[in-house]
């Protein structure tokens, strides 16, 4: 049986399920699935997620809820999805700037882009999970907030804390990770932008993205190698990290005929990549 296979439900609720664009592909049971993305191939991995049955979960950057969703599937006694960014945008309102910019010859101002557009008493992309919800009479608990400025007593701490896709969005990463031990009982699992610089496998890199480097995203401004990953979790206070899933392009299988293919004589470019660690107090 599907999540809500024993329940009847509003075909009005059902049909603006159908219609609607989705961030996240959810799998919401009696055959609907909601029209989003692929599903990550990384946290689908069998290592990627940790066992959530009777545990606690903070789902920081929920968005449309999937993982929020599969936790109270698979067993969480309690999940609280956060967000607030992505809920509170305003697109529209974000892309003029950017064009605006774009004509101007200059780059988006980090804080314009992160609070600049987004709705101060309504939130229009929040429709998703709220569908999503209704539909699975679920009782995950949804917080609009900010991770990076609110209050986090008001949070407390959860066994397990799902950073997905969030970390290379931070302006200032050390701090953010710096804040999610705070909230992190047991583990925290973190899949984020990373890349890969061949002939430096352990060295401690970032790259930087000053405009749209990564992906024609203005709000994507770092990406680690793994060691360094590793280190900001260490040096955040996390006292143990583990990789649990990795995409990595292919290698070429000879570095020197792949420099006579590409002309070039020097190191060879950064590769784009995702992990998921597993960061452990």
């Amino acid at each position: 049986m599907g999540w809500a296979a024993a329940m009847t439900h509003d075909p009005e609720l059902v049909q603006e399920i159908r219609d609607r664009e989705w961030f996240h592909t959810i799998d919401l049971g009696d055959g609907l699935v909601t029209r989003g993305n692929p599903p990550s191939e990384l946290l689908s991995a069998p290592k990627a997620i940790p066992e959530v049955r009777g545990q606690s979960v903070l789902d920081i950057g929920a968005w449309d809820g999937k993982y929020s969703f599969e936790a109270e599937r698979a067993g969480a006694r309690r999940v609280v999805a956060l967000d607030h960014f992505v809920w509170r945008l305003n697109p529209a309102k974000l892309q003029a700037y950017y064009e605006a910019c774009e004509r101007e010859g200059r780059l988006p101002d980090p804080d314009m882009v992160g609070a600049a557009f987004l709705e101060v008493d309504t939130v229009p992309l929040k429709r998703g999970f709220d569908l999503a919800h209704a539909y699975l009479d679920s009782h995950v608990e949804a917080v609009v907030d900010d991770f990076m400025t609110m209050d986090l007593n008001t949070l407390g701490t959860f066994d397990i804390v799902f950073y997905f896709g969030v970390l290379y969005h931070m302006i200032n990463p050390l701090g953010a990770l710096q804040r999610l031990r705070s909230v992190t009982g047991k583990v925290a699992v973190i899949e984020t932008a990373a890349v890969l610089i061949p002939g430096y496998p352990d060295t401690s890199l970032v790259e930087f993205y000053a405009g749209k480097e990564r992906n024609g995203d203005y709000t994507n401004w770092f990406a680690p190698t793994e060691a360094a990953l590793h280190g900001m979790c260490r040096a955040a206070g996390f006292g143990r990290v583990e990789t649990r899933a990795a995409r990595i392009r292919p290698r070429p299988p000879s570095t020197a005929a792949w420099r006579r293919i590409v002309g070039r004589e020097g190191p060879l470019s950064p590769s784009n990549h995702r992990l998921v660690v597993h960061a452990f107090p």
